[in-house]
């Protein structure tokens, strides 16, 4: 699975040493003095997905450090198997085949819960995300390596296959049925940061509640290392002269995810277009942004990211703030200048300058 969403700049992932293969830190932690065993941290990293999951955890001894990220992996892999578009024999791409036949088609419980958020988001953003532009994001991919806009008759062809409304879900039976021919599901917007919440409650079903995943821009954390409040994780900055300052937020059970086009665009007649598409006209993006949202899970952060980036900083924050538990983080580039949005509960996220000498050897 090659899901094409925004790879975050390196100064994310600072806080992690990188890895290769199965990796162990070597560092030790001592616990809070009757409460847990002594901690160590440990770090993995495996390209799945397209690209690299990382988990950082804590545990008492190397065999059970390797043990839970083995198993997380395997979840990852697992559920690559059932929400790709680009294996041929995904059930998502099997689900796509029956589009316009009038077939209804029972669901595993991950596509179910999977394609059940997704809608509940599509409707609270009127569209601006939905799964079902899986049309228009394959004319776009061709375009960025084509360096040509899509070909407008194409496009007009892959509208007459994309709208949520036509991807219809029935509770009773869990099933899923397309609508119209040439449907083509996409979760690249919404499929890692499930995984990565997955993948996290492997490691908790196995003792290991001191950790942290990392899918690309999506991150699941846990409970947070020893001795600190949240894990560190700076905001990724906009690749512009004069962005704001780095800021950092503490994370603890929750989930995090960052979307824009400062890695993955195409310039064309002098227009910068994003990898990001508004399905509600087939058009990329052209608003220079990185949009930041905190979840109480990574999968409903995932998905929200992407939809504040489609509907802009006003309409975005209004769909956050309605949203229980969740933040969002906003800076882009209209013209010449700078702006940045954030909503009521972004600040509680942040941390705090008192905090900051402390905090710097986390995770």
């Amino acid at each position: 699975m090659r899901f094409q969403r925004l790879r975050l700049r390196g100064a994310l992932f600072g806080l992690l040493t990188a890895a290769v293969g199965l990796a162990t830190c070597s560092c030790s932690t001592t616990a809070r003095k009757g409460k847990e065993p002594s901690l160590r941290r440990y770090e993995f990293e495996e390209p799945q997905m397209g690209v690299p999951f990382r988990i950082v955890l804590y545990a008492e001894n190397p065999a059970k450090a390797h043990a839970g990220a083995r198993a997380a992996f395997r979840r990852i892999a697992e559920l690559n198997d059932i929400l790709s578009d680009y294996e041929s024999e995904s059930e998502l791409n099997r689900l796509t085949r029956t589009a316009g036949t009038g077939v209804s088609i029972r669901l595993s419980d991950d596509l179910w819960r999977v394609l059940s958020r997704a809608q509940e988001i599509a409707r609270l953003s009127g569209g601006a995300f939905d799964v079902t532009a899986g049309p228009y994001i394959s004319l776009w991919r061709r375009a960025r390596r084509q360096h040509e806009l899509p070909d407008p008759v194409r496009l007009e062809q892959a509208r007459k296959a994309v709208g949520y409304k036509n991807l219809v879900l029935d509770k009773r039976t869990r099933s899923a049925k397309l609508l119209v021919p040439k449907m083509r599901l996409d979760l690249g917007a919404i499929a890692k940061g499930y995984a990565a919440m997955e993948a996290l409650r492997v490691l908790e079903n196995r003792g290991i509640k001191r950790a942290m995943v990392m899918a690309s821009g999506d991150v699941a954390a846990g409970e947070p290392p020893p001795e600190r409040r949240g894990w560190r994780i700076e905001i990724a900055p906009l690749d512009v002269p004069e962005a704001p300052p780095r800021r950092f937020v503490l994370l603890k059970n929750h989930g995090l995810a960052t979307s824009g086009d400062v890695f993955q665009y195409v310039e064309i007649n002098g227009i910068r277009y994003s990898h990001i598409v508004d399905p509600r006209t087939g058009v990329g993006l052209t608003d220079h942004s990185l949009v930041t949202v905190i979840a109480p899970d990574p999968m409903t952060a995932d998905a929200l990211a992407t939809a504040v980036s489609v509907l802009g900083p006003a309409k975005g924050m209004k769909l956050v703030e309605r949203v229980p538990g969740a933040a969002a983080f906003v800076v882009r580039k209209p013209g010449d200048r700078i702006e940045t949005h954030q909503t009521s509960r972004f600040a509680r996220f942040v941390e705090r300058l008192s905090t900051a000498s402390g905090a710097h050897n986390s995770p």
